[in-house]
């Protein structure tokens, strides 16, 4: 299971890159809402991540994988021919990076360890 959540987590990870690099930016109906997205991704980044790394320690380090990852993201996106660095994305970034932090268990559920024990199977 632990293979099975991982991967699902480099998932998200490309799916940020591809969106971030890739993906015409889709306008929004409201006023800054591209930076509800950025917080919604990092944080669910955030989260989905820190279902199976429950150490203070490793969660700071996956904390600052995320924001480096938004960084590096956005300074890539001034090498691209239709995009461009914004502050105020890294800043959506981190606070959605922040909020996936605060949110992980034991605040809430902690889905993996539900799948894992509903669905033995090998060790890990």
């Amino acid at each position: 299971m632990r293979r099975l959540w991982q991967a699902a987590g480099w998932l998200i990870v490309a799916a940020i890159v591809y969106f971030s690099l890739f993906q015409a930016a889709a306008p929004s109906a409201m006023a800054g809402g591209d930076k509800l997205g950025h917080f919604l991704a990092y944080g669910g980044l955030m989260a989905w991540w820190s279902q199976f790394y429950l150490s203070r320690a490793a969660r700071f380090r996956l904390a600052l994988a995320c924001i480096a990852l938004g960084a590096a993201m956005e300074l890539a996106q001034g090498l691209t021919p239709d995009r461009f660095p914004e502050w105020l994305d890294l800043a959506a970034n981190s606070a959605g990076v922040l909020i996936g932090w605060l949110a992980a268990p034991p605040r809430l559920p902690n889905f993996y360890k539900r799948l894992a024990a509903a669905f033995p199977g090998k060790p890990g």
